[in-house]
């Protein structure tokens, strides 16, 4: 018996009980389509991630209080920009972030990130304005009430209504839209355009006080100059701050500390789904057991008539390979197309490896999992196998 014969009675032994198939192939389907959708959303989630970072600028640096007792203050961040202590600083961004409600003609929206600030901080931040101009140093001088929002806020509060040179209100003082921020893409965990920038001066007056900053952003002139940066900038803030009350955020160093841990989350949910697959191989050896019981006598007769044992093992290894191949080929193409829809708030973005994985994964399954009910089948002795009742 040739291999096509062999492959052609594997094939009519799947047909012979259809529903059995079916299911068999179902949970082969499920687990591939969970491997590499898992995979897919870990990845798009490490990827959403990467973006929102670079985006940031992956030549800024950001200078945080690690303590209640130490502040930063607008003479700190000044200090900073230093061109004899701090060549390679290009600009220095003073930070206070609050939450606040605009209103406009009786419509409200409430946003998390009020950001008070000075100009620099548009271009180090990597956030342009699309329409309409930011604001001015004279604006920060002369604390001016302006102020630049996002996109999700000029499309909740001015549906319809071009935002630049209106009013709004903010914390029971009215500021003059500036400007609309550029749309940025958002990670699914946070909308980056769910924001507004005012001028510092302002921003302190109206809304925050005079308290320490939030943070300071530092931009240095290149990438490849930001840990040059960080040194000089530890200099100076260890001249003001103790060394412990203040920590420095590299966006480079964030990304590769992100970009690991999202590796390592993409891993454990490829670990996790890979579960399901392996329940699936132990449904084909079930299957797959029950259908040597049930032709147990279809054995015998092909034995008696000259069937040798490798033709016999043969055909229930590849009709158990089958099941698989075709379960896994349904699962890529349902993974494929459960993709194209967010899940749970992220883009799945497929890894070509993680298919080619599971489809071999799923391969190997049939043939060990096929391998012991094959094995079985083999062993049968003509005269046992046509006594079976």
């Amino acid at each position: 018996m040739n291999f096509h014969e062999i492959v052609r009675f594997a094939l009519r032994g799947i047909g012979a009980n259809k529903l059995r198939s079916v299911l068999t192939m179902l949970g082969i389907l499920i687990g591939v389509a969970a491997v590499i959708l898992l995979v897919a959303v870990g990845n798009g989630s490490a990827q959403a991630i990467a973006d929102r970072i670079s985006a940031l600028g992956t030549n800024t640096l950001t200078v945080m209080s690690t303590s209640r007792g130490a502040t930063l203050s607008v003479e700190t961040a000044d200090a900073l920009d230093d061109p004899v202590l701090a060549p390679d600083v290009k600009s220095v961004s003073p930070v206070v972030s609050t939450s606040a409600t605009l209103t406009y003609q009786g419509a409200e929206h409430e946003i998390s990130t009020f950001v008070g600030t000075t100009p620099d901080w548009f271009t180090a931040s990597n956030f342009p304005v699309g329409t309409g101009a930011v604001f001015t140093d004279d604006d920060e001088a002369q604390a001016r009430r302006v102020v630049v929002i996002g996109q999700t806020v000029a499309e909740e509060l001015f549906t319809g209504v071009d935002p630049v040179g209106e009013q709004v209100t903010i914390g029971g003082a009215l500021f003059t839209v500036a400007g609309v921020l550029q749309e940025k893409s958002s990670s699914g965990f946070q909308d980056s355009n769910d924001t507004a920038v005012a001028p510092l001066s302002a921003v302190r007056q109206v809304l925050a006080g005079y308290g320490s900053l939030s943070s300071i952003l530092v931009e240095a002139h290149d990438s490849d100059m930001v840990d040059t940066v960080q040194s000089e900038i530890t200099t100076v803030l260890n001249q003001r701050l103790d060394a412990d009350s203040y920590r420095i955020q590299n966006a480079s160093q964030l990304l590769e500390t992100q970009t690991e841990t999202a590796d390592t989350f993409t891993t454990l949910l490829g670990a996790v789904a890979a579960i399901s697959l392996l329940v699936g191989g132990i449904g084909i050896t079930n299957i797959m057991l029950v259908t040597v019981t049930e032709r147990t006598r279809e054995i015998g007769i092909r034995k008696a008539l000259g069937a040798p044992r490798r033709v016999i093992l043969s055909q229930f290894l590849i009709e158990a390979t089958l099941l698989s191949v075709i379960g896994g080929g349904l699962g890529v193409a349902a993974a494929v197309i459960g993709s194209r829809f967010e899940i749970v708030g992220v883009t799945p973005v497929i890894v070509p490896s993680s298919v080619a994985l599971a489809l071999g994964v799923s391969v190997l399954i049939g043939l060990f999992f096929g391998g012991l009910p094959a094995a079985r089948a083999a062993r049968l002795r003509p005269i046992d196998a046509l006594r079976y009742e």
